[in-house]
């Protein structure tokens, strides 16, 4: 029987997939773009030939969707495995180049899933907090994104988000008309050879660093 996983990718492949993700990403720029008077800034970080980790801050279940109009490309994200649940809504996910992780363990299908990804030239978004997170401060940022790009040489764009956790914070159904603003910074290339642990751990703090800086100017220009 196929599993979340495979069907998730076979869905993300078809053609009519990239459809009804610029569709929807139209949607968000003329609609939700305007609600929340969006600002951007650095989107050409994003729009960068090859594979790009999009390293976001993450404050609010509009990050991801707000961050589609950063990139030209399409963005492939981790999404949890509950939401895809629902077989159909699950499908839509798909269609928009989400696909499931199972949250609190190291789900190494999702980072398998991933690499080929980045391997293929995508962009996949990949939050270095893990999960939502309060506040202006990045405190803590993990070692995933440094893996995957030791793994497949993978250029990370910082991206910092500012307004969204007043617009829609934990626990918010109905988005308030909160300035948000976006600012990406210069993508980060790893060592060309594959990174020993405390690399890795170095890399995430430069990771850290340079998100913080982004967060500070999103939040500066949200002002």
């Amino acid at each position: 029987m196929e599993d979340l996983q495979q069907r998730a990718q076979r869905i993300a492949a078809k053609r009519s997939s990239m459809w009804v993700y610029r569709s929807v990403r139209r949607t968000i720029m003329v609609v939700l773009y305007p609600y929340f008077r969006v600002r951007r800034r650095g989107t050409e970080h994003l729009d960068i030939a090859g594979p790009v980790i999009v390293a976001p801050v993450h404050r609010s279940n509009l990050d991801t969707p707000l961050l589609s109009g950063m990139s030209r490309r399409r963005l492939r994200a981790l999404s949890k495995e509950s939401l895809f649940a629902n077989r159909y809504f699950g499908a839509f996910l798909a269609a928009l180049g989400a696909f499931p992780v199972r949250r609190g363990a190291a789900d190494r299908e999702a980072m398998r899933e991933a690499i080929k990804m980045l391997e293929a030239g995508e962009q996949v978004v990949v939050f270095p907090e893990g999960t939502r997170q309060s506040g202006p401060r990045v405190e803590t940022v993990f070692d995933g994104v440094s893996y995957l790009a030791s793994r497949t040489g993978a250029a990370v764009v910082p991206v910092g988000i500012a307004g969204t956790e007043a617009a829609m914070g934990a626990g918010v159904r109905l988005p308030r008309p909160v300035r948000v603003a976006m600012a990406a910074a210069e993508p980060l290339r790893p060592p060309e050879a594959r990174m020993t642990r405390p690399q890795m751990s170095q890399f995430s703090e430069l990771v850290r660093e340079r998100l913080q800086s982004a967060f500070n100017e999103a939040q500066t220009l949200a002002d």
